[in-house]
């Protein structure tokens, strides 16, 4: 984690689970982190619970990363605020339970929105920052067991809905970046 000291990390849904776990982590490396959340409020609870010491190298931004616009005026911030992006972990996802021949499609497309779409509007964002800096940045996107199998078992209904396919989508979108990261002769990792 040396290498990273005094980077700027990213991390999508920082306001609880996984991703606040990160954003905490990442501080406690040294890493400046820029903690993405719709609850920025909660963030805001997470950095008063830090040590003093590392309180000043967490930054709460309200997101929502389903919403280009959103992730736009975000990113925009960041890079006025930090002068770039070294590590983005994008962690926010969204699930719902229901079966895909009978929910909303509107409840569908927001699961989509969120774990797809969410993860695009970021890594374009951030790759772009790590691109234009020359910087050997990392790109981690947080997945699920059921972006590699679908579950179910012989005579029940399964209740994932569109959450397994979004999370298949997420195993493909990270093969997809490793090929675009090395063709275009960037250091830039993704995990």
């Amino acid at each position: 984690m040396e290498r990273w000291q005094n980077k700027v990390a990213v991390v999508t849904g920082a306001s609880s689970g996984i991703g606040a776990a990160a954003a905490k982590d990442l501080v406690a490396a040294g890493v400046k982190v820029v903690a993405l959340a719709r609850r920025k409020n909660r963030v805001e609870e997470i950095i008063a619970s830090l040590p003093t010491e590392q309180q000043s190298l967490l930054t709460a931004i309200e997101c929502d990363v389903s919403k280009l616009e959103s992730v736009n005026k975000a990113f925009d911030e960041i890079v006025a605020k930090f002068g770039g992006i070294d590590i983005l972990i994008n962690n926010a996802g969204c699930t719902l339970d229901g079966q895909l021949v009978a929910m909303d499609p509107v409840q569908l497309q927001n699961i989509l929105q969120t774990n797809v779409m969410g993860i695009i509007y970021c890594t374009q964002r951030a790759f772009k920052s790590m691109k234009e800096r020359n910087v050997d940045g990392h790109v981690v996107l947080i997945n699920s067991i059921l972006g590699h199998k679908v579950p179910g078992s012989f005579g029940q209904v399964p209740t994932s809905n569109i959450y397994a396919p979004s999370k298949h989508a997420v195993t493909a979108l990270t093969e997809m970046y490793r090929q675009e990261f090395s063709g275009l002769g960037t250091k830039v990792k993704i995990t």
